[in-house]
């Protein structure tokens, strides 16, 4: 796992992830937020239901799930997400192209937190 915590992610900025999927991971997260407790953007490929959910954290609490069954990657394979932060949404570009959006619930400004978990080896990001 993997914590950054001086991001400085703004509106109009993208966030490139670039990494390796192992053959036996069930699924992996990528995080976006003020901190583990308060996550803006929670993006998490389930390899075991064939869906990506979607969501949001507040204070230590899960909203309300959005689930994208566009899961256009699997295991063992490289991948590269492009993800772009605009001022009311995130926006999500899948290796294939197809995109998955998400709302900016806590209307945040500025990103410091990312977190990467689970089955994922991240290789390099850029922001």
């Amino acid at each position: 796992n993997i914590e950054i915590l001086n991001l400085d992610m703004k509106p109009g900025n993208t966030l490139k992830v670039k990494g390796k999927i192992p053959a036996d991971s069930v699924g992996f997260s990528i995080n976006l937020g003020c901190s583990s407790r308060d996550l803006a953007f929670h993006f998490n490929p389930r390899f075991n239901e064939s869906v990506i959910v979607c969501n949001s954290k507040c204070s230590d609490i899960w909203q309300t799930e959005h689930r994208d069954c566009h899961l256009s990657f699997f295991r063992g394979c490289a991948v590269k997400f492009f993800i772009e932060m605009l001022s009311d949404k995130f926006r999500v570009k899948l290796p294939d192209g197809h995109e998955v959006y998400f709302p900016n619930r806590h209307r945040y400004h500025k990103i410091n937190f990312m977190s990467v978990a689970g089955g994922f080896k991240m290789i390099s990001f850029k922001l």
